[in-house]
């Protein structure tokens, strides 16, 4: 996939479902902020984000990335846009419950396929996360774009702009998934040169 623009993509900072371990999708039935912690990560990448020269942002509107959107923005000057198509999976019933519930439904292999009560399966996060990296990189040319998501969709986005397969994305998603607070250039087989927070 060839694009008109450069594209970053940043994952929020931590949030109170990452420290206590519940599933926070859509609608936001726990009230899920970022910890300390959180903001402090995000806070620490501003210079690095800076020297990039970001464009344009763009984020998922649950709290978590509006919060982590509402820093960087305040720093670079720039209004965030939000979009509903790079929020996290929909979880259906599990929406609020504990990940290890969550984690004994189904082993990663099936998440291609099979979906929670009301919610989505890994495709159904692809499509929409390349829907919308097709529908920007259409709409703008020559800009840099920052893309602030969660971890599950910005990694099969990487998968799908590497036009991995199923199989090489679960071999490959320790490389693909970024940490909290976490971000780096949207570039085909780039895993390594990731700029982190913790380095």
């Amino acid at each position: 996939m060839k694009f008109n623009n450069t594209y970053f993509i940043l994952r929020h900072g931590e949030a109170r479902s990452n420290k206590e371990n519940f599933v926070s999708s859509w609608p936001e039935k726990r009230k899920n902020p970022l910890t300390k912690r959180g903001k402090k990560q995000i806070k620490k990448i501003i210079p690095k984000l800076k020297k990039k020269n970001i464009d344009l942002i763009f984020s998922s509107d649950l709290l978590r990335t509006k919060q982590t959107a509402e820093i960087i923005a305040k720093e670079l000057k720039i209004k965030t846009k939000f979009d509903k198509r790079l929020r996290e999976l929909k979880a259906g019933a599990f929406n609020g419950i504990s990940v290890k519930n969550w984690r004994e439904f189904f082993v990663k292999s099936e998440r291609f396929v099979k979906r929670p009560p009301q919610g989505e399966n890994w495709r159904d996060i692809e499509k929409r996360m390349v829907d919308f990296l097709k529908n920007i990189d259409k709409k703008y040319k020559n800009k840099n774009i920052l893309i602030i998501s969660h971890g599950d969709p910005l990694f099969l986005l990487r998968g799908a702009i590497n036009k991995f397969s199923k199989k090489e994305i679960l071999k490959n998603v320790n490389k693909l998934e970024l940490n909290t607070g976490e971000f780096g250039e949207l570039k085909q087989k780039t895993y390594q040169k990731l700029i982190s927070p913790h380095t």
